[in-house]
């Protein structure tokens, strides 16, 4: 699959197999999110993948758009650290660009995948750090929940050319 056939394709999918994902497509997935630009290449993610099923079944209890993490056989937690920042503040754009890059790798390899948001809500963010023992430092991101699809949504042309302005509003 090319970049954009990976990009005009990829949908958010919201129900797994139980089949498990492999560790080989699990660290592809990780090059592929820790390959993303970032702010002065300063980098400051974190990734905590989570396939312990207790985990996993209660992380819906704090972050209710990832129910369907019930289902599926893993989720992987971008968080950013505050102590890597070398431009204050843009750990946000840089953790969002990893978050892309994984949900396309996830895609490339015909998985399923959907980014479920989780900063800047404090009770997501609480419930992770406390869930996960998360340091004080590290914030908690976006929580990307992966596995086999059990649904296969068509793709939608998102193309707006209303939201489009050349050099001025």
């Amino acid at each position: 699959m090319d970049a954009l056939e990976a990009i005009f394709t990829r949908r958010s999918i919201r129900k797994f197999t139980s089949q498990p994902v492999s560790e080989t497509f699990v660290e592809t997935i990780l090059r592929a999110a820790m390959s993303a630009p970032s702010a002065g290449n300063q980098q400051p993610w974190h990734f905590i993948v989570v396939d312990d099923r207790t985990l996993m079944d209660q992380i819906p209890t704090f972050c209710p758009y990832a129910a369907m993490c019930r289902e599926a056989p893993l989720g992987i937690l971008v968080c950013g650290d505050t102590a890597l920042e070398k431009h204050q503040g843009f750990w946000v754009q840089d953790c969002s660009a990893a978050t892309q890059n994984l949900l396309l790798a996830a895609h490339a390899l015909g998985l399923g995948a959907v980014w479920t948001g989780v900063y800047p809500r404090n009770e997501r963010v609480r419930g992770f750090r406390e869930l996960l023992k998360i340091p004080s430092h590290v914030i908690p991101f976006a929580f990307v929940v992966i596995g086999y699809p059990a649904e296969h949504p068509q793709p939608v042309d998102r193309f707006r050319p209303d939201r489009i302005r050349r050099n001025l509003w």
